[in-house]
């Protein structure tokens, strides 16, 4: 995809640490898919994992988001950290991740098991209580599916 450039460069950044800082600030992704020039966009929660670049996410396993990950694996998404609209100023404070990459379904039990624990983490208060009362045993994991989005480009805009 052509690489388009930002008019006001000092709102953009791919610094790991301002981009790791949104990321786990923003709670919800918004991740766009195409099939046969047909977009579709889905919000998601996420987990983070930083060391290996991917954010994670639960799904059902069926349905029309992997039939189109199942065909077309590249996504671009957003995470937004919204800092409220500001009235009679027609301002809103914000700042973004956008990024792109692919989508992969995760079948392996460990994975599955390390991708619900950097999802509880980053969305728990208290992670154990979800982790003993909904994932006590590995046959759980069969009810749901995971995705790992493997990040291959990444910036931050902050507005206001």
């Amino acid at each position: 995809m052509a690489e388009y450039h930002l008019r006001k460069t000092e709102k953009t950044t791919d610094d790991q640490e301002v981009v790791d800082k949104v990321i786990m600030t923003g709670k919800y992704m918004s991740l766009a898919l195409c099939l046969d020039n047909e977009p579709y966009v889905v919000t998601l929660s996420y987990g983070y994992d930083r060391e290996k670049n991917v954010l994670y996410s639960h799904c059902a396993k069926k349905g029309h988001k992997l039939d189109i990950i199942r065909i077309n694996n590249r996504v671009c998404g957003t995470v937004i950290v919204d800092g409220g609209y500001i009235q009679g100023e027609c301002g809103q404070p914000f700042e973004s991740v956008v990024f792109r990459g692919t989508v992969d379904e995760v079948f392996d039990l460990d994975e599955k098991k390390h991708a619900m624990s950097m999802m509880l983490k980053h969305l728990e208060d208290d992670p154990g209580i979800v982790q003993k009362s909904k994932l006590d045993e590995d046959k759980r994991y069969n009810a749901f599916g995971i995705l790992r989005i493997n990040i291959e480009e990444i910036r931050v805009k902050k507005g206001r």
